[in-house]
């Protein structure tokens, strides 16, 4: 934790307020506040990839692929873009309690997420506009290979008020470097795997595919979707059948990279 007392950060964080100075400010009072390995300030659009604001880490394989591959399109498989996308409320969560219930045994997990050595993660989710958000992720990595205790996740949940205010007062007009067209994921996933492998999807389809790739049971999608474990299994057999696939890493595979700008896999090392 930083050497500096909590209350002279925070003065200093306000005072860095519109300014080049605070992200790096917002960090040293956090880190005053709670004890963390890295640190990340994530913006999320609309019409627009990711822009990652900050990031810090004693560990260079934390965020190594962050521009890479996240922001290329692995991002849309991760539970915290999720919290974007359901419009979740202002306030701190933990990966754990957010992510699906096979989160851990997906293809994205295994091949991109644990490349990261990351243990735990908390997010501060700010939302500034029906359209954009910022998430500041504190994290444990393989500097600690600690998680965060019950303590660490209270201190920081007392704290998260006062980082929504911050972030809102700092960024209060943000808006991504350049937008593109409105992008329904499931529609373009459809139209790709058409044209390029000749593979056609229904929309439920794509859906459940998407669904499977960020780590929901078939009792998760339905719950999701608003039908029966039974359907899903349903659709599940004719998606796999219609891939020619029989297992879910082999669906990331075929389907990753058409969720990536570039065209490279979302999750794996080029």
């Amino acid at each position: 934790m930083s050497s500096v007392s909590a209350p002279n950060a925070l003065s200093a964080a306000i005072m860095a307020i519109g300014s080049e100075r605070f992200g790096g400010a917002l960090h040293t009072w956090l880190d005053a506040t709670c004890s963390f390995d890295n640190f990340a300030i994530i913006a999320f659009f609309q019409r627009s990839s990711p822009q990652v604001l900050m990031t810090h880490a004693r560990d260079i394989r934390v965020f190594e692929r962050i521009d890479s591959h996240y922001v290329k399109g692995a991002y849309l498989l991760d539970p915290f873009y999720g919290l974007y996308q359901s419009r979740a409320a202002d306030g701190l969560y933990r990966l754990a309690d957010i992510a699906p219930d096979q989160f851990q045994r997906n293809e994205y997990f295994k091949s991109y997420y644990t490349n990261t050595t990351l243990t735990d993660e908390l997010a501060f989710f700010a939302s500034l506009t029906p359209v954009t958000s910022i998430t500041v992720c504190i994290g444990r990595d393989a500097t600690t290979a600690s998680r965060f205790s019950l303590k660490d996740f209270n201190a920081a949940r007392n704290v998260a008020p006062v980082v929504s205010a911050l972030v809102r007062m700092n960024w209060p007009d943000l808006k991504p470097s350049h937008e593109e067209q409105p992008e329904d994921v499931v529609e373009q996933l459809r139209q790709r795997l058409s044209a390029e492998q000749d593979i056609s999807l229904s929309p439920r389809q794509a859906q459940v595919a998407l669904l499977i790739l960020q780590g929901h049971s078939s009792i998760s999608i339905g719950l999701t979707l608003g039908i029966s474990p039974q359907t899903v299994k349903v659709l599940r057999k004719q998606l796999y059948r219609k891939c020619q696939i029989s297992s879910q890493g082999e669906l990331y595979y075929l389907i990753a990279p058409y969720l990536s700008e570039s065209g490279q896999p979302a999750g794996k090392q080029a």
